[in-house]
């Protein structure tokens, strides 16, 4: 091998972490460190793909979705309208540790794979909750962008299992 294939390769190399650091895959990739519930403070401003967070005293409507260890969330089809802030209240009528992600399915798949690398990894964002079993979460979300988004459980093995639902926003 030569200088120049060893120079290449090195470059190459760095090259592919500065590329993976700048994903936004890996903002889900922070070990397995438990995080608390968001501490209240102001709204984030942030917007997703699917929206972003709420005021709950803007919230029209209340939504209760049940999780349980039949890898099913019931409801598994919500539909609401754009601009819409809803509020979510999230049970967990089972009795392993469940949680509900809302995103795109795409964003869903990848992190779930994260969740297999990082198995004990709790959630602070605020279009997640961590629900231990017989416990109950909350989500406000404000819909600004009509699609079709989606809600699942990421713990290893949930989501591939079917735990996902629909959001159809109008």
């Amino acid at each position: 091998m030569t200088r120049s294939t060893d120079r290449i390769r090195s470059l190459g190399g760095l090259l592919l972490a500065a590329a993976l650091s700048a994903s936004p895959l890996l903002s889900y990739a922070h070990g397995d460190a438990k995080h608390g519930k968001k501490q209240a403070g102001p709204i984030s401003a942030e917007e997703q793909a699917f929206g972003r967070e709420g005021d709950p005293g803007k919230a029209k409507r209340t939504i209760r979705v049940d999780m349980a260890d039949t890898m099913r969330f019931s409801p598994a089809e919500i539909t609401v309208n754009r601009g819409d802030t809803v509020k979510f209240i999230v049970r967990n009528k089972g009795r392993q540790m469940h949680e509900m992600v809302i995103g795109t399915i795409k964003e869903l798949r990848a992190h779930a794979e994260v969740m297999k690398k990082h198995p004990t990894m709790e959630h602070d964002e605020p279009y997640m909750a961590h629900v231990a079993p017989g416990k109950t979460e909350t989500i406000v979300w404000r819909f600004t962008k009509a699609g079709e988004f989606h809600y699942g459980c990421l713990v290893p093995g949930h989501f591939e299992a079917g735990m996902v639902g629909t959001i159809t926003v109008k």
